[in-house]
């Protein structure tokens, strides 16, 4: 029998949905041997997994017929209230539980937000580089994605100002603003304090929605987290948060805190998809922000972070060659290297497994089709394996600084 062709049943957007090249680095980094500075990924063993264990079960215990079944599509109150004490430790004050929506991570909320505020050829503004799962996300709607220049303190408000003057002499229209000020993945870059409410005004007057996804900003390592944008601007800013960075992902809990004249067709639009959240992971999360210290527990996250971020800074200082430029994040998760020009980085995770060391290529997270950077995580790996790490990278990086450079 021949096999029919299906692949002319996929829709127009469908080409537009692509694997995340992220997603392909995490599985080679499994390899046994191989030195991953790849993942984002929280480290879950300083969690108190006893005791979560012991409260999951209690859950299902006492109040298994509500944990195991159908649950409301915004959420739950109590934790959607909670979710406003979390924000509050962010610095926003005034958010209404009414006006939040639980996600299944804020990839889910991103998502959400491009199908209800872009149609087809609409323009989304992002940092470059972005966040790829957010790269993915819009494309896949058939929005036009332009990077906006930035530099060691984020976007440039000047730069945002003329990058929309050309786009609207160019008849686009302009519906997103998406930015992660705080620790931006991947380059690590917190957005300066004196271009926040000049971004805002920029956005507020130009009529285009801000995309706000603050995922790592309680994690600033001094403790005095940097107030997002939505702490300035409640009706022209959607929130993105997430359990995620700070308690575990593997809960898929989120949320939008959206304004208040758009929050019931975002809510529509995410029970379509999801049509409630788990509740039992809710009702697990409800429990760590009620009964355990978990604001303790971010301390011990921003210290150990901050340890490893300055071993990886170390380890930087001391084994890059000349040509080699990276960030100083005060928070987050990730260092953002930088090659000379003509080094395209993604030929060189091959180079860098053969050495047995892993991390993603800029290419990943930039519209551009190569990137003379790359992404370097410290969050899951100990001291000892950042150096290794970067000491078998060096080499591969010199090796290509040198084919590309005369003399």
């Amino acid at each position: 029998m021949e096999s029919s062709a299906l692949s002319d049943l996929f829709s127009a957007r469908a080409a537009n949905i692509k694997q995340s090249a992220v997603r392909d680095v995490f599985e080679i980094s499994m390899q046994p041997g191989l030195i991953s500075l790849a993942g984002g990924n929280p480290y879950l063993q300083s969690l108190p997994l006893e005791r979560l264990a012991q409260s999951a079960a209690q859950i299902i215990a006492t109040e298994g017929l509500e944990a195991l079944q159908y649950g409301g599509g915004q959420g739950t109150l109590e934790l959607r209230e909670q979710i406003c004490q979390v924000m509050a430790a962010e610095g926003i004050h005034n958010a209404d539980p009414e006006n939040v929506v639980i996600t299944a991570g804020s990839q889910s909320a991103q998502d959400v937000a491009a199908k209800v505020f872009c149609d087809p050829g609409d323009v989304v503004l992002v940092e470059d580089p972005t966040y790829v799962g957010a790269l993915n996300a819009f494309e896949a709607y058939q929005v036009e994605v332009v990077p906006m220049r930035g530099d060691a303190e984020g976007i440039l408000p000047e730069a945002l100002q003329s990058q929309l003057e050309q786009l609207r002499l160019a008849g686009k229209r302009v519906k997103l603003l998406y930015t992660i000020p705080n620790f931006n993945n991947p380059s690590g870059v917190m957005l300066a304090e004196s271009r926040r409410q000049q971004i805002i005004d920029i956005c507020k007057k130009e009529h285009i929605l801000i995309l706000e996804d603050n995922p790592y900003g309680l994690l600033k390592f001094d403790g005095h987290p940097v107030a997002p944008l939505r702490a300035r601007d409640s009706e022209n800013v959607l929130y993105l948060g997430s359990f995620s960075k700070i308690f575990a992902p593997g809960l898929r809990i989120g949320w939008a805190l959206v304004p208040a004249e758009l929050k019931q067709r975002f809510y529509l639009a995410s029970e379509a998809v999801t049509l409630c959240p788990p509740s039992l992971n809710q009702m697990l999360v409800s429990t760590y922000i009620r009964e355990y210290d978990w604001m303790a527990q971010i301390q011990r996250y921003r210290e150990l972070y901050f340890e490893r971020c300055e071993t990886m800074l170390e380890a930087l200082e001391e084994h890059m060659p000349p040509g080699v430029h990276w960030t100083r994040p005060a928070g987050g998760f990730f260092v953002w290297l930088t090659l000379p020009e003509d080094v395209d980085s993604y030929p060189l995770l091959q180079q860098g497994i053969a050495e047995g060391v892993v991390f993603v290529p800029g290419a990943a997270f930039t519209t551009a089709e190569r990137s003379n950077s790359l992404r370097l995580a410290f969050s899951a790996v100990s001291s000892e394996n950042i150096r290794e790490g970067v000491r078998r990278l060096a080499p591969v990086l010199a090796k290509a600084i040198a084919e590309v450079q005369p003399g």
